[in-house]
């Protein structure tokens, strides 16, 4: 195991990481998407953005783009790479405010958190579809962990702490449990070739409605990359 620093929170730091790894000239078979931060209080990254959208969302969008042709290269007709992205069932009450994707009108961590979720649905299911497009060998998969016991939930109400502390051995799984859907999308020959899923404890499953709405799909897609600064593939896809 080798160890690279990356700060999904910065974009400086992910194009240094993707740097680095490059140098190594190693294949990359399975990016796994899985940073984030949650309810925290109203708080930008060192490039502007809203945490929850900036560190959750933008920096797994900005990684994953600068990869992807890694990905490519590395995946092959019997053997496709594939790429896991990390979302929550929060994101079905989640709400994108294209005009207002930074939360400057009107800041909930509620509300942040569930866009940022939502907008890793949205995400997936515009890059698979960008992939075939392409006729890449790359697969892309959206998982939901289920209510994990982790330090995610450090900045709830100190009354849900409690709760939480007192049924997690009941209600909450395990890191271990919580990463199993993420490495079933991974490795499972069940999934080779698979993409454009969200997947609930190693099933398919059916995501939001409005996650799978084309045209919120491709307008995301396209401000995403305004806000990283790279190219916008999609434009020269139908």
């Amino acid at each position: 195991v080798e160890f690279l620093y990356c700060d999904l929170a910065s974009m400086k730091s992910i194009r240094q990481f993707v740097q680095r790894f490059r140098a190594k000239n190693c294949p990359l078979h399975v990016l796994v998407n899985n940073a984030g931060v949650m309810l925290v209080p109203e708080r930008k990254t060192e490039d502007g953005f809203e945490e929850h959208f900036g560190l959750n969302y933008l920096g797994h969008f900005l990684l994953t783009n600068l990869l992807l042709d890694k990905l490519r290269q590395s995946g092959t007709h019997s053997h496709n790479a594939r790429i896991i992205t990390v979302s929550s069932a929060t994101h079905y009450v989640g709400k994108l405010h294209l005009s207002d994707l930074q939360s400057r009108c009107s800041y909930s961590p509620h509300g942040a958190y569930a866009q940022s979720k939502l907008a890793l649905v949205l995400f997936t299911y515009q890059l698979q579809h960008l992939l075939t497009a392409n006729g890449s060998h790359v697969t892309a998969n959206v998982v939901d962990p289920g209510v994990v016991n982790t330090e995610l939930y450090k900045h709830v109400f100190w009354v849900v702490k409690v709760a939480k502390w007192m049924t997690a051995w009941l209600f909450f799984k395990t890191p271990e449990e919580g990463a199993s859907t993420t490495i079933y999308a991974a490795v499972s020959p069940k999934m080779e070739g698979v993409g454009g899923c969200y997947l609930y404890n190693e099933e398919r499953t059916k995501s939001a409605d409005v996650a799978y709405d084309e045209e919120l799909q491709r307008r995301l897609w396209t401000e995403s990359c305004k806000m990283v600064g790279i190219s916008d593939e999609s434009r020269s896809v139908p």
